[in-house]
């Protein structure tokens, strides 16, 4: 879905938009909505302004709604949307640990 061009209506709030979809991030449908009607169109967008999906659970609750949500308000089927990009969880390591993990030569 990368036709920008098409015109989608203007953002009008329904009732259940203060539901959350992503728990890890409390970001709500009408968050979603909102972000779709300013511009971000696909999944990658929205993760990166939302940060949908980067929560504790890397998007295992979350992903499928915010798809059919994506989906929903640009009037396409939620398979014509491209998945988000993603990256592995990343963490601090200290370089004495890296320090230890050499290659053993036999």
């Amino acid at each position: 879905m990368n036709d920008r061009n098409r015109n989608i209506g203007e953002y009008v709030s329904a009732p259940d938009d203060d539901m959350i979809v992503c728990r890890c991030e409390e970001i709500t449908k009408g968050d979603i909505r909102r972000a779709v009607h300013d511009g971000m169109f696909t999944l990658t967008e929205i993760r990166r302004y939302l940060r949908t999906g980067m929560g504790l659970c890397q998007g295992q609750t979350c992903t499928k709604l915010v798809k059919s949500i994506v989906a929903r308000e640009l009037g396409v089927k939620p398979n014509e949307l491209e998945p988000a990009t993603g990256r592995a969880p990343m963490r601090p390591i200290e370089m004495r640990i890296l320090a230890q993990d050499k290659e053993e030569t036999k």
